[in-house]
């Protein structure tokens, strides 16, 4: 079995990003594979603004990402960016901490306009912390219905461009255990 890190950089207590990252524990979930769920609303705010590198919260999230067999990293579009929340504490965490880690990123926005905001945002901060970052899925604020928390997402083609990076994920996953000769 492979542990999946499911991070959400959304500081919203009920948010489109929590149920994307959810829909996909789930469906991981039923092809086997375990998963945990951290939020940015889990790390004490006092420990964020104050850059505690060594609080024992930080050190928790460090060993469980590093020993990760894959990450999920979740958040909305600010500001044609990820969540500020998200920067801080992934500023906290060693900065090798997603060596050679597949990495999905999955964001959530208000319109179209902030499709680019994984390229140009998020894939890079990956590939800083040494990730190995899968296409990535942007789902607009629409395709998520929020009064259907067991299977949020309601478009079809946003479904399946989910679906599919989910699939690659776990066809990574796969091939990284398979042994080489």
């Amino acid at each position: 079995m492979s542990e999946i890190i499911l991070l959400s950089g959304s500081p919203s207590i009920s948010s489109r990003t929590d149920l994307a990252l959810q829909y996909a524990a789930r469906t991981f979930e039923a092809k086997g594979l375990t998963t945990t769920y951290l939020s940015i609303q889990d790390i004490p705010a006092e420990v964020l603004f104050k850059a505690q590198f060594d609080h024992p919260k930080i050190q928790e999230v460090t060993t469980l990402i590093r020993k990760a067999k894959a990450v999920v990293i979740g958040s909305p579009v600010y500001k044609a960016s990820y969540s500020g929340v998200l920067k801080t504490l992934l500023d906290l965490l060693p900065p090798d901490v997603l060596q050679e880690t597949p990495v999905l990123p999955v964001m959530t926005g208000g319109s179209a306009g902030h499709l680019l905001a994984i390229e140009y945002s998020l894939k890079p901060l990956i590939a800083t912390l040494k990730g190995q970052s899968l296409q990535g899925v942007y789902v607009i604020d629409k395709c998520i219905d929020k009064q259907q928390p067991t299977d949020p997402i309601v478009d079809y083609d946003t479904k399946q461009r989910l679906q599919n990076q989910i699939t690659q994920l776990t066809t990574t996953l796969e091939q990284q255990t398979q042994p080489t000769f």
